[in-house]
């Protein structure tokens, strides 16, 4: 049998593996995911459900998978999480007391060495 999954997939590179529960939510996930966006119809929909619950070992999940989308394998960065719009830089962090204070005192020693120079020379 043919297939477009890539060698890699565990549905092709382990076939004889048993298939988990937790696979099993995974794939239902997708397969409810690729079914309310309209990229499976009913009848696909269900043969595909039948053969995933019905299936004992991976290589046996092949015919689920194909032509599904696939799987996001990064997140988002967090400025597009952020909830602003495009084009919009979120709101800069306020800097913490201990930030200002430390700041604050390299300046005042900075001030300080500066003067002595100034006097002593």
């Amino acid at each position: 049998m043919s297939s477009n999954l890539p060698i890699s997939s565990p549905y092709r590179s382990t076939p004889d593996a048993p298939v988990t529960d937790s696979e099993r939510d995974q794939l239902s996930s997708r397969l409810n995911l690729a079914f309310t966006e309209g990229t499976l119809t009913q009848d696909d929909y269900q043969a595909r459900l039948d053969q995933l619950f019905a299936a004992q070992q991976l290589g046996q999940l092949v015919p689920v998978v194909e032509g599904l989308p696939p799987l996001q394998t990064y997140s988002n960065p967090s400025i597009i999480t952020s909830g602003g719009e495009p084009g919009q830089l979120p709101e800069g962090r306020r800097a913490h007391n201990m930030t200002l204070v430390l700041v604050g005192g390299l300046a005042l020693v900075v001030v300080l060495i500066a003067i002595l120079l100034v006097i002593l020379l």
